[in-house]
């Protein structure tokens, strides 16, 4: 296909976060340039744009939190903070001249696959219809909000908002304030807004196993280093990505050496900063270290242990309409509620309404949970390529070097579907089905299954982790096997 009008082209980019960012670059190094990104945001950043809560930052060292191609010598911390993130994104996006590719405020409604055309019809909010041979979901997992649901919660008059939709015109000072969640969102900004409030009521649902980060600013000399001496940055990276491989991904698969070290590192931690055996206790997980997400924090148990700071592991009975009536019977009144839930991981691209083959919708096809071949291709869907999709999550290492496999993997399917003169590839069911088959067997032996239900499950299956290490990833996804796959139409 090739472009006739600014709506016509050979490829449409779904988000302009990092996924979307990183197969834009490499399509243009790969000299397909007929392409458009439509970001339904007014600026690029994905996750990193929406979430400007006070703490927020990544929880991987910033060495690999960015592209391999796209080095960063002006980290400022070993573990950056959002607005860096931020601005790193918008640098790598003018360098390599995204932004007069990007539509904003494109939010996708409707995608559907024309099979006399083999393109796919893509609608947005504002009602135009963009068509593309190639569709390119690039919207991540962290980007809807999850806003969970209590008796009586809309009576309540005070404050109330989500991490992810932080009001920065809320003063916290001095106010009464509950935070409803414990995990990665929660761990950041609770050390923040302590020091601030007059009492801080954390509640949690169950505790998670918590490593020191050991951040701190890099010197002059270290930039200095990274800038001049590029093996030393490249180093650095491998460095922290053996760390991950060796320890994180070891505790995952249940071996009990890494376990066993991980459970110490936090206890240790724990034992450190609080000294109530009830509150160590309560904070302790009566399950495997990487069975949730292990998080990282040098503050988050030196905020528990503050006076003004109260645990509360009872629940949430209700609300009212000045406060909360905890499950103990006790009611508290708040002045501001400060939701730290997460988001809706599932289902996978929701809200979009994506329809392929016989227009059957995406939502029906995983309507037994998310799968995909290799994270990228499903069944039914031809030219529909995924960042980030189904059992593409990790635990233990940076998700930029997943996206960058996949964003190379996707440029070889198109330029291999050019080059056989066919216009679309339709991963075939039993293809798809042998490699979930083998995919799900092993996540049966991971760490993940010790809980009963997590973020990374839907429809009784893990949908949203790898079960191996990142290099067999990228060794899996250097070449595309095209004998996996149907070949459709010509070009």
């Amino acid at each position: 296909m090739t472009s006739t009008d600014d709506h016509t082209h050979k490829a449409i980019i779904i988000g302009a976060g990092f996924s979307g960012l990183c197969i834009a670059i490499l399509m243009q190094e790969a000299g397909i340039d007929d392409y458009v990104l439509l970001e339904k945001a007014d600026d690029v950043g994905g996750t990193w744009r929406e979430n400007t809560y006070p703490g927020a930052e990544c929880d991987i060292p910033s060495a690999l939190y960015s592209y391999s191609f796209e080095h960063n010598a002006d980290w400022q911390y070993k573990w950056s903070e959002q607005p860096q993130i931020l601005e790193y994104q918008k640098h790598v996006a003018a360098k390599h001249n995204l932004p007069e590719r990007i539509r904003f405020g494109r939010e996708v409604t409707t995608a559907s696959f024309d099979e006399e055309q083999h393109c796919w019809m893509v609608t947005t909010t504002t009602g135009e219809v963009y068509a593309g041979q190639h569709l390119i979901s690039a919207v991540g997992q962290l980007h809807h909000p999850n806003v969970p649901h209590f008796p009586d919660d809309e009576t309540y008059a005070g404050v109330r908002f989500h991490s992810a939709r932080w009001d920065h015109s809320a003063d916290l000072t001095g106010k009464r304030v509950a935070v409803v969640g414990n995990a990665a969102s929660a761990l950041q900004f609770i050390p923040e807004i302590a020091p601030l409030v007059s009492h801080l009521t954390v509640f949690q649902r169950s505790p998670n196993w918590v490593i020191p980060k050991q951040d701190r600013a890099y010197t002059n000399w270290e930039r200095w280093l990274s800038t001049h001496v590029p093996l030393i940055a490249k180093l650095s990276r491998f460095r922290i990505w053996l760390r991950g491989e060796l320890l994180l991904l070891s505790a995952m698969r249940n071996n009990r050496l890494a376990q066993m070290l991980l459970r110490k590192i936090s206890r240790r931690y724990l034992e450190e900063h609080i000294t109530d055996p009830t509150l160590i206790e309560q904070l302790t997980p009566d399950y495997p270290v990487g069975a949730k997400r292990v998080l990282f924090s040098d503050n988050y148990y030196q905020a528990l242990a503050r006076e003004n700071v109260h645990l509360d592991t009872s629940g949430i009975e209700r609300f009212t309409p000045t406060g909360i009536v905890r499950k103990d019977g006790v009611e508290e009144t708040f002045d501001a509620i400060i939701y730290g839930t997460g988001f809706k991981t599932n289902p996978f691209l929701a809200p979009m309404d994506i329809r392929g083959l016989g227009h059957r919708s995406l939502r029906d096809a995983w309507i037994d949970g998310a799968q995909a071949y290799l994270g990228v291709s499903t069944h039914g869907f031809p030219n529909l390529h995924m960042l980030y999709g189904p059992n593409t999550n990790l635990g233990h290492n940076s998700i930029l070097l997943m996206v960058e496999a996949q964003s190379r993997y996707i440029v070889a399917c198109i330029q291999g579907l050019d080059e056989r003169a066919r216009a679309a590839l339709d991963i075939k069911q039993d293809a798809e089905t042998r490699y979930n088959e083998e995919l799900q067997a092993r996540l049966h032996t991971m760490a993940w299954y010790e809980v009963a239900a997590s973020w990374y499950m839907d429809g009784g299956k893990i949908t949203n982790n790898w079960a191996g290490s990142t290099w067999e990833y990228l060794r899996r996804m250097r070449h595309v096997p095209w004998d996996a796959y149907d070949l459709l139409g010509s070009s």
